[in-house]
């Protein structure tokens, strides 16, 4: 169990202390996890080096923290404190499971001390991400809302009829409420906000925000433009117009064999609709200043949306195919449309697709309150590991039998012990490996694959 959180890297759902000295930020930490996706903390083990320390009475330090959190969390939250030695070191392991609070600190109010997780930082959570947490606690969503300064002749709903009978469903004044595309308030019914972003005339009216911008840059940086176009109509009509700049901007190889040529798109087309599709379907709409971004590189194409994965949902989590939607009318118009297929599977379809068409896997990223999705192109090698022939082996080894130690690397090597040690370094610099221990000069220290 230690080994594999060692393995890990600080984040959204891990973090290393040295000792409970900074108490105060442990418990921070405990509040911010809980608000955002759950988490561990790991006491006992230096953060930078992630040597294993230990701590020296480890009853006295469970006992403290316990305290702490009772004493000074609203409402109450119940983090399961384990005890684990580790070649007599003692550690401790506090695991905060997600629930909806907010919460904050006791004798704060939720504006001055509801901490949530960005990256490996706790952060005063904003106005909007506090109205956020209180709205997914009483199961309320934003695109699901109302929107009372709209009315129903602001939709289009002779498009949604002509998008409906093309996967032969009939489209009534029941079917969009039965969606959430429309919503009774006060006895009246208006559209709802993400009614406007899908069906509206001029959803920027309500939205300007809710465009997205499309940028082809020379080379591999963002130093030169050499096409942009921004779509700002209706979110349903934006797939086929956000592909047609992509074919624009891409190479299209040919294969001939047959009697006709096959023309061979850089990136699969599946894959990158299906990219598209999930910063439609997960972007946060209520953030301002910010847009959907599609940028085109020479080996790559970077999609990004604002807003981060949805609160109780971590990276791995969501590519083992769980599935948490931020906007549930979105997504139900999604399904019927048949846009999307099945809930959760985007992320596992984009990355079995790749291998079957031999291209790098996509690399799905969390920035802040940003999601990235990158898809590289056919010719584009994304590899970390070095070119020489030695890391290979090494890693097959560690896939089958999770760890390795020096000696043992030595005899896969039959090198000398000084080779050794220096092809373990340059791999861990790589970030190819990572190695766990109580100390650098731990003759017992391991080596494994670092958790993603």
């Amino acid at each position: 169990m230690l080994e594999e959180l060692l393995a890990g890297q600080e984040g959204k759902t891990l973090e290393f202390k040295e000792n409970t000295r900074s108490l105060q930020k442990i418990v921070q930490t405990i509040i911010a996890f809980a608000n955002t996706a759950g988490g561990t903390i790991v006491v006992g083990i230096e953060d930078k080096t992630k040597e294993v320390v230990g701590l020296e009475d480890i009853l006295k330090e469970e006992e403290k923290v316990a305290n702490s959190v009772a004493a000074s969390i609203s409402p109450m939250i119940f983090p399961t404190l384990q005890l684990y030695t580790y070649r007599g070191k003692d550690i401790l392991i506090i695991t905060v499971p997600h629930s909806f609070g907010p919460y904050h600190l006791k004798g704060q109010s939720p504006e001055e001390s509801t901490f949530i997780r960005l990256g490996s930082t706790n952060r005063i959570a904003d106005k909007e991400t506090l109205t956020e947490i209180r709205q997914l606690k009483e199961q309320k969503y934003f695109d699901e809302l109302p929107n009372v300064h709209a009315t129903l002749e602001m939709l289009d709903l002779t498009l949604a009829k002509k998008l409906f009978a093309k996967v032969k469903k009939k489209f009534t004044e029941k079917t969009a409420q039965s969606l959430g595309i429309t919503v009774t308030y006060q006895g009246k019914l208006f559209p709802s906000n993400g009614g406007i972003l899908l069906f509206g005339n001029e959803p920027a009216t309500f939205f300007p925000d809710a465009h997205i911008r499309l940028a082809r840059f020379l080379g591999t940086t963002k130093a030169e433009v050499l096409d942009h176009q921004d779509y700002q109509g209706p979110l349903i009509n934006a797939i086929y117009p956000l592909m047609a700049f992509v074919r624009r901007n891409t190479a299209m190889a040919a294969k001939f064999g047959g009697i006709q040529r096959e023309d061979i798109p850089e990136y699969a087309s599946a894959v990158l609709r299906e990219a598209i599709t999930n910063a439609l379907l997960h972007a946060d709409y209520t953030i301002k200043g910010s847009s959907i971004q599609l940028a085109i590189f020479d080996d790559r194409i970077e999609i990004t949306n604002p807003g981060a994965l949805p609160f109780g949902l971590d990276l791995k989590t969501a590519l083992s195919g769980v599935s948490m939607l931020r906007n549930k009318t979105i997504g139900r118009v999604f399904r019927e449309l048949n846009i999307i297929e099945q809930w959760g599977s985007g992320f596992g379809r984009m990355i079995t697709i790749s291998k079957e068409n031999g291209m790098p896997e996509p690399k799905f990223e969390e920035l802040g309150t940003f999601f990235r999705t990158t898809l590289y192109s056919r010719t584009a090698s994304v590899s970390k590991q070095s070119e020489k022939d030695w890391d290979e082996p090494l890693i097959s080894h560690l896939k089958k039998k999770r760890k390795i130690t020096a000696k043992e690397a030595r005899q896969l090597w039959q090198v000398t012990s000084r080779t050794t040690s220096s092809r373990l370094q340059k791999m861990i610099k790589a970030g190819l490996i990572t190695q766990i221990g109580t100390s650098p000069f731990d003759p017992q220290k391991i080596y494994v694959l670092p958790q993603k």
